[in-house]
């Protein structure tokens, strides 16, 4: 295993960009957003690829996009996509790379940060919160295996990026804050 490399986790909305910014930035490591690299190689949003491709197309983009990124990627922090975990292959690369961590949020918080939010093409329209709901359980078991778990709700982003810092000391020697 790579001796710096961390995957943050977790379901649309947990704040896996916000944290893992912030957390790149305190060890003065690299930040990578692995949906921003999935739209940079497509040359068109999330959204676009989705109404064009459908989800399953776009799976398959996302999972080379991974395995592109952590074959190159050391001394960072990589926030993956929500729907990363539903592949085992996925999954098994991950926690053989480097340490998975997850940011868990509850439903109420993924409503209520998403709102009116379009960019989310798995959450469009109505019954977003059912469909939230649905996928949340559907996925909770796989976001429950990572290496660490952290409950994001009433955290601020910098409380969040500090207790991920202070557990992943356990996983690096040099771990720590510039």
């Amino acid at each position: 295993m790579p001796e710096s490399l961390v995957l943050l986790t977790g379901f649309m909305g947990s704040g896996k960009s916000s944290v893992g910014k912030v957390v790149a930035d305190l060890l003065g490591w690299r930040f990578i957003d692995l949906d921003a690299e999935i739209v940079a190689a497509a040359g068109c949003s999330i959204n676009e690829i989705f109404a064009r491709d459908g989800e399953p197309a776009f799976r398959v983009r996302e999972s080379s996009q991974l395995e592109k990124v952590l074959t190159m990627s050391e001394g960072c922090i990589v926030a993956t996509g929500g729907g990363v975990v539903l592949s085992a292959h996925n999954r098994s690369l991950m926690r053989s790379r480097g340490v998975v961590v997850n940011l868990k949020v509850t439903l109420e918080q993924v409503v209520a940060r998403l709102k009116g939010c379009s960019d989310r093409p798995l959450l469009v329209g109505d019954d977003a919160d059912k469909r939230a709901k649905a996928l949340m359980d559907e996925r909770e078991q796989f976001y429950a295996d990572a290496d660490i778990r952290i409950d994001t709700d009433g955290k601020s982003v910098e409380d969040v990026a500090a207790e991920i810092l202070c557990r992943l000391k356990g996983f690096f020697s040099e771990c720590t804050v510039r």
